[in-house]
């Protein structure tokens, strides 16, 4: 008998003894405001993003006084501060810098790629996975199986079940350096709006453009980085792969036992 498998992404964002963190992340420079920054303790499930106006604020215990936080975004040099500091801080204004990118030396060699189609590409329904809260900071993907060269093409995404009017999710690519190690590896954010009625059968996100390359595995995965209201959002699922994610930003990956339906065409080289 066929049975619906929900993999639900649960986690608990206060606590009886914490203390709510506000602030606001901005350019150093310019004192803009930075949309979507991701803030919380490494490793640890206690972190949020910041919105649109790059205001934050969650709950952080006590226990954690003497931990950093980390302050991250694609564009900027990450920044760590303390949490006893970040509780001392009256203004709590977060100011980052804008990461310049070293242009490393270009070897051309002459090589042969073939189009592939990496990941899980299920459109069975009955099997889905994917976000059950709104959750700020919660991400999970599929591991690309790739030994060389890869120049990604697309992004295929299956959609099961979604509740929300209108879907906002940022796609994040990242090289693996090991079992539950990995980088983002994106110079420029890249995000996707669109409302449910087209998104029910599927979405495709066209990276061409974004010339990303990527050496040996790599996790591609849609992280929720905007307060969508009440709802949630399911993707097809596979039992034959496993899906990556972390309850929060900065949080400690994991790996459950059922694929989400996410896919890269990518020129691989042979």
């Amino acid at each position: 008998m066929n049975r619906l498998l929900t993999l639900l992404f649960l986690i608990s964002c206060s606590s009886l003894f914490g203390q709510n963190i506000k602030g606001i992340v901005v350019d150093s420079k310019s004192k803009q405001p930075i949309e979507f920054v991701n803030i919380g303790i490494v490793g640890e499930n206690v972190g949020t993003v910041t919105d649109l106006n790059g205001s934050f604020h969650f709950v952080v215990d006590s226990k954690y006084d003497n931990d950093t936080i980390l302050f991250s975004t694609i564009g900027y040099s990450p920044l760590l501060v303390k949490v006893s500091d970040l509780r001392k801080n009256i203004d709590r204004k977060i100011l980052l810098n804008e990461k310049v990118y070293e242009i490393g030396e270009v070897v051309i060699k002459p090589k042969i790629f073939k189009e592939r189609t990496l990941g899980v590409t299920t459109k069975f329904k009955r099997i889905a996975a994917g976000f059950k809260d709104n959750i700020l900071g919660y991400e999970c993907g599929i591991l690309m199986k790739n030994k060389k060269t890869a120049f990604l093409k697309t992004v295929n995404i299956n959609i099961s079940y979604c509740s929300y009017d209108t879907i906002f999710y940022r796609l994040n690519v990242y090289k693996a350096h090991g079992e539950l190690d990995f980088e983002n590896i994106l110079r420029e954010p890249i995000y996707f709006k669109m409302p449910k009625e087209l998104a029910k059968d599927g979405i495709q996100i066209d990276l061409q453009s974004k010339n990303i390359v990527v050496e040996g595995n790599f996790l591609i995965t849609l992280e929720h980085v905007k307060n969508l209201g009440e709802g949630s959002l399911n993707f097809c699922a596979g039992l034959t792969s496993k899906t990556y994610y972390r309850k929060t930003s900065q949080g400690k990956w994991q790996t459950a036992q059922v694929g989400v339906s996410i896919s890269v065409v990518a020129d691989v080289e042979k």
